[in-house]
């Protein structure tokens, strides 16, 4: 694994987060469609992808590797469980209208993610950690005293795809092939979800919307599984640190969409939230840079 970075892993890497982030818009496109049937649509396609995929690479016994060892297994029905969640909650927020409250989700995220390092893998904070971390928290209760409610959206949406990734951190298997299972797991209950709403009259197969948004849905599968190959394509070939900078890009983007282009509110009391969060991460990020950078001149004193 190459720990430096290469010029073509980098513009990949950026391509992936810019994609994830311009994301709101695509659902957007698909408002008239339930959530439900997006995220079903979702699953499908990009489960006929993705095994397309790894069938090419791997051969067809990608899939039978994993499911002989019964760890494995269980744990990517979990992991699996957990991402048609994650997906479902945001399709939801996108469409109705909380898009600034999703990015603020991602942006907390990683927090969320070392959080969980600390409790379930023993890992231990330096102090400059723990005061970003302070910082997000401090936020997250602004928001909360100011309107009366914790961001439900935001922390489902940072506490799923934490625990996702934990779960995928504790399970030894390649990202892509991780997904491809996951999706198979998905599947059926994903074709049971589209044939409920085609008897509801939600349109759960073609035809209910227009070719217009039928081609939306199909293409849905390829926006789900192009960035996250071109993610593991690059992280193996980019640097850690780049990569931690570059996983601000999709909520930054989101959050950007959500304010300018779609007009959603945010006032002063939300920006304060917002601003404490910010910093959290400006400290996480930096103190992050800043020991790699030492670290680095440590191995390489020349």
């Amino acid at each position: 694994m190459n720990t430096g970075t290469d010029r073509r892993g980098l513009w990949i890497a950026v391509a992936s987060f810019v994609l994830w982030g311009l994301m709101p818009l695509y659902w957007h496109l698909l408002n008239s469609v339930p959530s439900l049937m997006i995220v079903a649509h979702r699953i499908v396609w990009s489960t006929l992808l993705v095994s397309a995929w790894l069938c090419w690479k791997n051969g067809r016994q990608w899939l039978s590797e994993v499911l002989r060892e019964p760890r494995k297994a269980g744990m990517l029905a979990v992991s699996g469980c957990l991402i048609a969640f994650n997906w479902g909650l945001y399709i939801w927020a996108v469409n109705a209208g909380h898009v600034i409250e999703t990015s603020l989700g991602y942006f907390i995220g990683p927090l969320v993610s070392v959080m969980l390092g600390v409790l379930f893998l023993g890992e231990r904070l330096r102090t400059v950690q723990w005061l970003a971390i302070a910082l997000a928290f401090a936020g997250v209760l602004w928001l909360t005293l100011q309107h009366g409610r914790p961001p439900l959206i935001a922390l489902g949406l940072a506490i799923s795809f934490a625990v996702y990734g934990l779960v995928r951190k504790l399970v030894a298997v390649e990202a892509v092939t991780g997904l491809g299972v996951e999706n198979v797991y998905l599947f059926p209950a994903a074709l049971a979800l589209m044939t409920w709403g085609e008897t509801q009259g939600m349109g759960g197969f073609f035809g209910g919307w227009g070719l217009g948004i039928d081609a939306l849905l199909v293409i849905a599968g390829a926006l789900t599984a192009l960035p996250l190959i071109g993610f593991a394509y690059a992280v193996r070939r980019v640097s850690l640190t780049a990569i931690g900078l570059l996983q601000y890009v999709a909520p930054t983007l989101q959050f950007l969409i959500g304010w300018l282009v779609l007009r959603e509110a945010f006032d002063a009391k939300r920006a304060i939230g917002f601003a404490l969060i910010w910093a959290g991460l400006a400290v996480f990020a930096s103190e992050g840079v800043l020991r790699s950078r030492r670290l680095a001149a440590a191995t390489n004193p020349a």
